[in-house]
């Protein structure tokens, strides 16, 4: 049971912001809002103003230089418009904050910019062109939900894109200081609203401090009423007063009041943390806490990149339902996330390539469904579109007989090396051991491994994919194991090529290194590793079921298309029952049978008793063969989450990856029995 998938906005593309220049007095020209007949900033003097308003009114330099938390400071703002504002927090940061300090951006944007006017407007200042770039060079699709972009080593920005109101209502985090920027209440009521200021309170952190340009009787009225104190200050230039405060004790956040069992478990040291399982899923997670400055070891009992993430080319893709629900979402963030992750980390694309995804429709059943998907989620022609059987042919380079989806941010992964590459992430350490079981202290976590040694780390994350619920404290975890095997054919010199990775039942890639990869089997409650010929069959069957012409041009140029002449490789992969990753602290599910028990018989009766947890313990599995589009989205959910940042999800969709989902599921179902009683248990 997670919170209402009606929580959330239809999930849709946005608006771009529609914009004229127009000439100052000084010559420069200015972007305008036609909508909000409003200006963006003055070239003449925005930055002053800002610095004025937000900077100054915020007291950020004094308060950056004497930060000590080992979180980050969070900043929150009401409208991104070109990220002047944004850019120089950032600016101030670095000049005033030591160096161990961390600093992350929270910014809700109806109307985002396209990227070439935010590169425009922001060239106005030559200063900050390096930091601009950084903003530009990730800047998403206008796609309704939160967008995570790293700035640079310290600095994080989540763009969260769509109504203000609603984002912040959505959040999952809390903030120091915040900009209430956006246009005049007078030229966009619809923001300033009492829930707005609502929002403000219950995501705000003790002390938290406001500064805004404005002074209007409802700006002041809505402040006042949600628990701030503001007082009137000098204003910029020709605007003679603006309002500045802060609110001391900020309102509760009642959203946990239908779902208590997700409320989170309370922050705790994460000097060292241990990651057991060194595949996409582990090792993205020790990266994202070595980004952080935290002390990793990974440990896998094979090496980097084994297992399900152990293939050398992998698709990465996504499959979304036709109807939106929690899963979809939550696949199509973690897309876009991975493609601006890959970006981030490998620019020269050694270990990827976005050479985009066709999904075909090979049947009936398939067409209709993507036609309601398409239907029902008006998204950007550059994050997925409809294409026809010719369009396909020719994205593809070969003839299709069929229409489909295409995702033109999607591609291919090399997952060993990715993993491997990972695993080298200054502050991460790796360690070749099996961890045979795990005991809480007082003070962290010891781990027992095979070789009769022992570790000791203040949190541990478990991300060893179907062994996951091997270990007392996630044994009640449902998991199945799912076989596959994957077949790869070495092409001669001059073979036909693909440019497109092509899914329908199964999936083929470009060849990468003159070897074409394609598959997989599906084989559930199935571990044996052993790779079979008839798998290679059943490949072989699917590849020319999929592309008959692509498999005659093989042929025709001479390639042997036999099970004899195919290598492969088999791994298991781990699934949950509804198909969504585990990602989040692990729930103490004893303690959780007894205090929600009473759901069994009234699942209205909520009780007020927040969610117990194996303190430290969190987990990351069940990704399954879209782990590439997951893994890196569950990796930085669960290092904001133990190092107390505003999460890359809203949190309807951060409870439903949570661990504990099914325990509740089951009580309100009344059923108690074990996970391996469902047969959907312990792969070991």
């Amino acid at each position: 049971m997670t919170a209402a998938a009606d929580a959330l906005p239809p999930l849709s593309g946005l608006e771009n912001a529609r914009l004229e220049w127009r000439r100052e007095d000084n010559g420069e020209e200015a972007p305008h809002s036609t909508a909000f007949d409003d200006v963006y900033f003055s070239r003449h003097d925005g930055r002053a103003e800002t610095e004025h308003v937000f900077i100054a009114a915020n007291r950020l330099p004094e308060r950056f230089a004497g930060w000590q938390a080992s979180r980050p400071f969070v900043i929150g703002e009401t409208g991104f418009g070109t990220g002047l504002n944004m850019l120089c927090a950032w600016a101030c940061f670095d000049a005033h904050a030591p160096p161990v300090a961390r600093l992350h951006l929270v910014s809700t944007e109806k109307f985002p910019l396209q990227r070439d006017d935010l590169a425009r407007a922001l060239s106005a200042w030559p200063d900050l062109a390096a930091r601009a770039a950084r903003l530009v060079a990730q800047w998403p699709e206008p796609v309704a939900g939160v967008h995570r972009l790293w700035l640079d080593a310290r600095v994080t920005l989540d763009l969260h894109l769509g109504d203000t109101v609603e984002r912040l209502a959505l959040l999952d985090g809390r903030v120091d200081a915040w900009f209430l920027d956006g246009f005049a209440p007078a030229k966009n009521p619809e923001m300033w609203r009492p829930e707005l200021f609502e929002a403000l309170a219950a995501r705000s952190r003790p002390g938290a401090t406001l500064a805004t340009f404005t002074c209007a009787g409802v700006v002041k009225r809505g402040l006042a009423a949600a628990g701030f104190r503001w007082r009137k200050v000098p204003g910029f230039g020709r605007k003679r007063e603006m309002l500045t405060g802060e609110i001391a004790e900020p309102a509760a956040d009642r959203r946990r009041e239908r779902t208590p069992w997700f409320s989170p478990p309370a922050p705790r040291r994460a000097h060292h943390v241990a990651v057991i399982g060194a595949g996409i899923a582990g090792a993205s997670t020790a990266a994202a806490l070595a980004r952080r400055g935290v002390t990793v070891t990974l440990i896998d009992r094979e090496g980097p990149g084994s297992g399900g993430s152990g293939n050398a080319q992998g698709a990465l893709y996504v499959k979304l339902a036709a109807d939106t629900n929690p899963q979809s979402r939550v696949y199509l963030v973690g897309l876009l996330h991975s493609r601006r992750w890959l970006e981030t980390l490998d620019p020269a694309r050694e270990l990827w390539a976005p050479c985009g995804v066709l999904q075909l429709a090979t049947s009936e059943k398939e067409r209709g469904r993507q036609a309601r998907f398409l239907a029902h989620h008006p998204l950007p022609e550059d994050v997925v579109r409809g294409v026809t059987a010719d369009e396909a042919s020719r994205l593809a380079g070969t003839p299709i007989a069929h229409g489909g989806l295409e995702y033109p941010q999607a591609g291919w992964v090399r997952p060993a090396a990715l993993c491997a590459r990972l695993s080298e992430t200054p502050g991460v350490g790796f360690r070749q051991a099996e961890v045979e079981s795990l005991e809480a202290r007082q003070d962290g976590w010891r781990l027992s491994l095979g070789d009769g040694s022992m570790l000791d780390a203040d949190q541990v994350v478990i991300a060893t994919a179907a062994l996951a619920n091997r270990f007392a404290q996630t044994a009640r975890l449902p998991l199945q194991p799912v076989r596959g095997q994957v077949s790869r054919l070495t092409l001669p010199p001059g073979a036909p090529g693909l440019e497109r990775v092509v899914c329908a039942g199964g999936y083929v890639s470009p060849a990468l290194d003159g070897v074409l990869t394609f598959g997989a089997t599906f084989a559930p409650r199935e571990a044996d590793t052993g790779v079979r010929a008839a798998d290679h069959a059943a490949n072989l069957a699917e590849l020319e079921g999929t592309l008959p012409a692509f498999v005659g041009a093989l042929r025709k140029a001479g390639v042997e298309l036999a099970p004899a002449s195919l290598e492969g490789r088999t791994a298991v992969r781990a699934a949950s029952p509804d198909k969504s990753p585990y990602a989040g602290p692990v729930p103490d599910a004893e303690a959780w049978q007894a205090d929600y028990a009473g759901l069994a018989r009234d699942a209205t009766r909520v009780p007020e008793t927040p969610g117990k947890h194996h303190g430290g313990l969190w987990i990351s599995a069940a990704h399954g063969s879209r782990g590439l589009a997951s893994a890196p989205l569950c990796a930085e959910l669960l290092a904001s989450q133990i190092c107390d940042e505003p999460l890359p999800l809203e949190q309807p969709l951060a409870d439903h990856l949570h661990p504990g989902r099914r325990l509740i599921r089951d009580l309100i179902r009344g059923r108690h029995e074990s996970a391996s009683a469902r047969g959907v248990g312990n792969s070991a």
